[in-house]
């Protein structure tokens, strides 16, 4: 008892005197992510770049003895980008005051926007920059307060060796004067980190390329949300060899194990103990090291995630649609890139509305009855079926007192007061939507009832309207199901479709959105509107993940916008904000936070649309 409070004193005192931070003024990238991501847009950087936490790099600077001693000081996290996402340190706390930790998020986000590929790592960030205070000029108040703060945290020349001090004088000149021409001499150790500016050498994007390329059924499917762990903070991680041998035999002796981040190289069978926590091993690590096998944990899945025979899978319509697919990279339009398979559900049976719906369904066909087309009589026509007898009283009155006029509209005519609007309502139905979001519903349930009490709706109001749902298994599969056309009526047969919907594999949204306008845009009505329902983001397999299948999916709705059509989505992902406002604009989604929630709302959504 005595030892544990010697030593966490101790721990106390050596880190409290060790550390060179503000905790009190700290400033956490989850607080200020969005208004980052809308700072790096605004100034012209990539609308598809996410925001996400920096990882920990090795620093090498001299560190004093009580860093030592706390073994602190060996690591800092530095901001860099590559092409999908924008890194910044989880938080910053390196200055007591909370507006300068704030206004050193928003100047490493401004030095992201500007890229340059050439020079060393001085030259590099001074170009940033220059280019950054010339370009925006209101940041150079606040970058000038920054470089003093900083500053004043350096080591002191004077305590350093010769050539160590001649590095950080040359630092400070930079900072000063990034027109200035820097060239860093050699030292026995590298000076301390310059916090204003990016990662010296950031991680680079590591392909295999000797080995051949993995079974694309191999790789990682959508896990169910209880399933599903997230590392707290991002690892360094580098590659190396899959060790020989079908089981690994590792011996050590006791005294010689001295912490993870100690490597052999051997294989280690993997077990399905459930007491085998790996996410909460890869936390207690600084660096993993991965390897590629041709036997992977993924595989025990396999079965899950391929097609069924044609005996038991749903039926195929026809040879299937080629259709368009958007390469960021090239910034070209991919014709007949992917392939859509319509369908329709095997299982499919007439079927009445479910019992749990009715009441529900009873109470929102009374309220969407006030949309319902009316027939109407419209006065003071100058053509129509019968006299306007007061219009006709006037025209007499009028005519003994001698005004004559041949054009004045003395007839009525009865007409049918309809809207003209279009809905086509495009359903995720990728393998995520298997998910619970309690112990009695999955997402799946909810998207089926939301179809429901849509479809209820819509059949009141008059208005003409479609159903599909879609998933994919690669461009080549892209899974389109009608579940109701627009010339359809809805009915029992509908409901049938509505109740066979299942969970299928992947989510190659661009796709299904470009066929989704196709079939909307051939519709005569004046209005069109895209619905979608959505329980993530873009993915599929091969390269789709990532910033592909985003960029992808922002263009296929610029393509239905420039042709008339008005997309909306609706999501259930708490994610969403991160990304929807790039695919879809801040005024064309809405998260519905509570998923059992979405049956009820989508319908007075679609009436707050269409109203």
């Amino acid at each position: 008892m005595l030892e544990e409070i010697v030593g966490s004193t101790w721990h106390r005192f050596i880190t409290k005197r060790a550390i060179k931070h503000y905790p009190d003024a700290a400033v956490n990238l989850d607080d200020v992510r969005r208004t980052i991501g809308i700072f790096f847009r605004a100034l012209g950087g990539e609308g598809g770049l996410r925001v996400e936490d920096a990882t920990d790099s090795d620093v090498y600077a001299k560190r004093t003895l009580i860093q030592r001693i706390a073994g602190m000081g060996d690591k800092t996290q530095y901001a860099w980008r590559d092409e999908e996402t924008l890194r910044l340190p989880t938080s910053i706390a390196l200055f007591p005051s909370k507006q300068l930790n704030s206004d050193l998020y928003l100047w490493l986000t401004a030095l992201s926007v500007i890229t340059v590929k050439q020079g060393d790592w001085i030259s590099r960030n001074q170009y940033r920059t220059q280019q950054t205070l010339a370009l925006w000029p209101g940041l150079k108040s606040r970058y000038l307060a920054l470089v003093d703060a900083h500053i004043l945290q350096r080591p002191n020349p004077k305590n350093l060796t010769e050539r160590e001090s001649k590095q950080e004088l040359a630092i400070r000149d930079a900072l000063l004067d990034p027109t200035k021409n820097i060239r860093l001499e050699y030292a026995k150790r590298p000076p301390q980190p310059v916090m204003l500016w990016l990662h010296p050498s950031p991680p680079a994007i590591e392909f295999n390329d000797n080995k051949p390329p993995a079974d694309p059924d191999l790789e990682n499917a959508p896990q169910t949300k209880k399933d599903q762990k997230k590392q707290s903070k991002r690892k360094q991680a580098n590659r190396t060899d899959m060790p020989e041998g079908n089981d690994g035999l590792m011996s050590f002796r006791l005294e010689s194990l001295w912490s993870w981040g100690e490597y052999s190289k051997v294989d280690r069978t993997s077990t399905e103990d459930d007491d085998d926590d790996a996410m909460q091993t890869a936390e207690d690590m600084d660096n993993i090291t991965v390897a590629q096998d041709s036997e992977t944990t993924a595989s025990k899945i396999k079965l899950d995630l391929d097609l069924p025979s044609s005996h038991y899978d749903d039926i195929v319509l026809g040879d299937g649609i080629p259709i368009d697919e958007w390469d960021y990279k090239k910034q070209l339009l991919q014709k007949d890139h992917c392939r859509i398979i319509p369908m329709k559900s095997r299982d499919a049976e007439p079927t009445e509305l479910p019992e749990k719906l009715r009441v529900q369904a009873r109470r929102i066909r009374r309220q969407f009855e006030i949309l319902r087309p009316q027939r109407h009589w419209l006065s003071r026509q100058t053509e129509g079926t019968e006299l306007d007898l007061e219009s006709y009283i006037n025209f007499l009155t009028d005519r003994k007192h001698g005004v004559v006029n041949s054009d004045t509209p003395v007839y009525r005519d009865l007409r049918n007061d309809t809207r003209d609007l279009s809905c086509l309502l495009l359903a995720d139905l990728s393998l995520s939507t298997d998910a619970h979001i309690n112990n009695t519903s999955r997402v799946i349930d909810v998207i089926r009832d939301s179809l429901y009490l849509f479809s209820e709706a819509l059949s009141v109001t008059g208005d003409r309207f479609a159903l599909h749902g879609f998933s994919s298994r690669n461009r080549n599969h892209v899974r389109f199901y009608n579940i109701k056309a627009f010339d359809e009526k809805y009915n029992n047969d509908v409901r049938g479709h509505i109740q066979a919907i299942r969970p299928g594999y992947y989510t190659r949204m661009g796709a299904a959105i470009r066929r989704a306008t196709q079939l909307l845009e051939k519709e005569a009505s004046s209005q069109k509107l895209l619905l979608i329902i959505t329980d993530g983001k873009p993915n599929d397999l091969d390269k789709y993940e990532g910033r592909y299948g985003v960029e992808d999916t922002r263009q296929a709705i610029l393509e239905a916008e420039k042709k008339g059509l008005r997309p909306f989505c609706v999501t259930i992902d708490e994610k969403a904000e991160d990304y929807l406002p790039y695919l879809f604009g801040k005024n064309a989604y809405i998260l519905i936070k509570n998923a059992k929630e979405l049956p009820a709302k989508l319908p007075l959504l679609y009436l707050r649309l269409t109203q």
